[in-house]
């Protein structure tokens, strides 16, 4: 007790901390973590057979798009500065082996030309998957187990992977998205760009893609509910991290030239594993379930919503995430001016 107490008189009152934090000036310039709208991807959901947008109920704020509208989004977020936006796709119809995935002239596809005559110089993902294709909701192509139960196919589902990154880099995405956790993705991908001369089309790895509760609100939004089971037996347990580092590790051999953490919230300690263990730039996923939680407790005056919203992707970006795919990202970069 006498050393602390020596120790306590020795600092205070010479140190005070509390003098950084008087006013927003000095707060803003010492500030550790910055946020900016550029920090933001926002995703956009791409319906073939739509002529106006649809509201997703379990996601207040966010719709449903005709291709139509896919001019409007981009110069939307080119106005707010937004670092860029990712496409998912709703087809017209669904098969076992998600053949519309690949499809030249699918919603995905044709909403990225769009997108590009209109803003060029908007950074354009497309994400690479086929639960949105296939009329069974899984990310591959099923086959009989050992017991006769079916599973996903790993090795087949590549083939169809990277046929549908062909196609989206073919109608312009800078960057494609592979969100399946099929083993070998990437390489099977990288392999297939370069050899179709899309050597310029970089890799957004989702490499670390946990098993999580907190996707229920897309599963609404991209209509890829599974019809039996569940992902657990190819997305990762929410236990483990070391697993991680091994994922993370294996795309980056494979060809990755970005990394990907999904969900955010709940792994923000996975984030900053694999922002300390690799040096490819890293994103993190605000997903819908997150979004709902915020957007529920600000409806029901529990919290301000701008505040928390804020909170959250700083911690986000704190963790170690250079940038966010956040539903958040239209209202925060307002809140950003």
């Amino acid at each position: 007790m006498k050393n602390h107490a020596a120790t306590v008189a020795r600092v205070f009152p010479t140190e005070r901390p509390r003098r950084l934090r008087r006013s927003p000036a000095i707060r803003s310039l010492v500030r550790e973590t910055s946020l900016a709208p550029s920090d933001f991807v926002l995703p956009l959901f791409f319906h073939e057979v739509l002529d106006e947008p649809r509201p997703i109920s379990t996601m207040p704020g966010v719709f449903q798009l005709p291709v139509a509208a896919a001019a409007e989004q981009a110069r939307q977020a080119r106005s707010l500065g937004l670092g860029g936006v990712i496409l998912f796709g709703l087809p017209r119809t669904k098969d076992a082996s998600g053949s519309s995935a690949y499809d030249p002239n699918g919603p995905v596809p044709r909403a990225v030309a769009a997108l590009k005559d209109a803003a060029p110089d908007l950074l354009v993902i497309t994400d690479v998957c086929v639960d949105e294709y296939t009329e069974h909701g899984h990310c591959g192509i099923l086959k009989p187990g050992p017991r006769g139960e079916l599973e996903v196919d790993n090795d087949a589902t590549l083939e169809v992977l990277a046929k549908a990154a062909v196609v989206h880099a073919a109608a312009g995405a800078d960057i494609v998205a592979p969100s399946d956790m099929m083993d070998g993705r990437v390489g099977a991908i990288r392999r297939a760009l370069d050899g179709e001369g899309h050597e310029g089309t970089a890799i957004l790895s989702y490499a670390v893609k946990y098993a999580s509760s907190f996707y229920g609100p897309f599963r609404e939004a991209a209509d890829c509910a599974p019809k039996f089971g569940d992902r657990a037996g190819y997305q990762m347990d929410p236990a483990n991290t070391r697993e991680a580092l091994r994922e993370a590790r294996l795309d980056e051999e494979e060809g990755a030239d970005l990394l990907m953490v999904k969900p955010a919230l709940p792994y923000l300690d996975v984030i900053a594993k694999v922002r300390a263990a690799s040096p490819l730039p890293l994103g993190a996923y605000n997903v819908s379930g997150e979004y709902a939680m915020i957007k529920a407790a600000s409806a029901a005056g529990m919290i301000d919503e701008k505040r928390a919203v804020l909170e959250l992707l700083t911690s986000i970006r704190r963790a170690g995430a250079d940038f966010i795919l956040t539903y958040h990202a239209v209202d925060a970069a307002r809140w950003l001016g």
